[in-house]
């Protein structure tokens, strides 16, 4: 298909967010739109995991107007972007091509699908869930009675505040009908009704979902839309509940291998590197449940121990912790290149990007930027 359209920037970062909320990031994280204007056209997004000089060149050369990275190139504090530094002049050179930089970090390692979701994939493993779920988003439920009259207007003022939206929907609400009923005392000032007498008000029980973080807002507009000096209303908190959202991913082979074939399965499913691919454990144990993790994984060495899995698919292990896990019993481990391990998410994201914007074209760009450029081996 020739592509020839382009859309707005905000577009393209709008289907990023959707696909890797950047509510998952850890906290220390740095993600999102690093450099460009949302207002400026896309047709080119190239996709890698570091934003290295020889990217940064590849993606402009390409004519790319969008560069989607893994790794955050400003993670740590900065205090200047001058072009005499190395970041800072990928900064200028990204700038005076045209080219946005966005990024996708830890969010993209907890979304689902994320980065080991790819990496599981490129392993052949059938995923059954992560390896440590992250809960799902906490949310408010705002009950409210609103004589029927005024009911429409009560609502679009809880949607303006940022109430009733749902993942991909919007201006959602339950809603049905009743009877109010109340007498007001000396001192008050009702809408309806007369001091000393009971009413009764034909009314509409609605219900609402709306992000904590909006209850000023939602409270505030619900006091300017209702009638009532006193509306009757109540909020509740729902529980925290388990996702599919989470760093890691536990999945099952097709059938079982030994250590040794299923080692020579992920060498194979991996992008060639310096580093290679080793494994740690009996050569010919029988692996059929895997847990794996894209870029360093070590802190999870404890939670695939208690999972059981025969196996745990990550990068970046150092000689003690791994020497420990094995003597305490746990599952063999395979160590690859934490660029490796990582990469196969540049096809997930640009295949997403390529369904949602069909106009735009993408690229993964094949330079390879594993730090290690010399591997030697006995």
């Amino acid at each position: 298909m020739t592509r020839t359209e382009a859309v707005a920037l905000s577009e393209l970062i709008a289907v990023l967010d959707a696909a890797y909320p950047p509510r998952l990031a850890e906290s220390w994280d740095s993600v999102g739109l690093v450099c460009g204007d949302p207002a400026e056209s896309v047709s080119r997004v190239v996709f890698a995991v570091d934003a290295t000089a020889a990217v940064v060149d590849d993606a402009i050369d390409w004519g790319a107007q969008a560069l989607v990275v893994h790794h955050p190139l400003l993670l740590r504090g900065v205090d200047t972007v001058s072009a005499a530094t190395p970041k800072g002049a990928l900064l200028h050179r990204l700038i005076r091509g045209g080219c946005a930089l966005f990024t996708a970090h830890t969010n993209a390692d907890s979304a689902d699908p994320g980065v080991s979701d790819a990496l599981a994939q490129a392993l052949g493993l059938t995923v059954t869930g992560p390896l440590e779920p992250k809960p799902a988003a906490a949310v408010d439920k705002w009950v409210v009675q609103v004589p029927r009259a005024h009911t429409e207007a009560v609502l679009a003022a809880l949607f303006a505040a940022g109430a009733g939206g749902s993942d991909h929907y919007r201006e959602c609400c339950w809603q049905v009908p009743g009877t109010g009923r109340f007498r007001p005392l000396e001192g008050a000032n009702p809408t309806i009704g007369e001091v000393g007498s009971l009413e009764r008000v034909e009314e509409d029980r609605i219900e609402v979902v709306a992000p904590p973080s909006a209850r000023s807002a939602v409270s505030a507009a619900l006091h300017a839309a209702h009638p009532y000096e006193s509306p009757a209303f109540h909020v509740t908190e729902r529980a925290t509940l388990p996702s599919e959202c989470g760093l890691g991913r536990v999945g099952e082979l097709p059938r079982p291998e030994s250590l040794r074939e299923f080692t020579a399965r992920v060498r194979a499913a991996l992008p060639s590197t310096a580093w290679g691919v080793r494994a740690a454990g009996d050569p010919d144990r029988a692996i059929r449940t895997v847990a794996v993790c894209g870029g360093a994984g070590d802190s999870f060495l404890g939670t695939v121990s208690r999972l059981g899995v025969d196996a745990y698919v990550t990068a970046d292990l150092r000689h003690h912790p791994a020497d420990e896990h094995l003597r305490a019993g746990g599952p063999a481990l395979i160590d690859a290149a934490h660029w490796a391990t990582e990469f196969p998410w540049c096809a997930q994201a640009a295949d997403i990007v390529g369904k949602a914007l069909p106009a735009v074209e993408t690229r993964v760009c094949s330079i390879r930027t594993d730090p290690w450029t010399l591997g030697a081996a006995d």
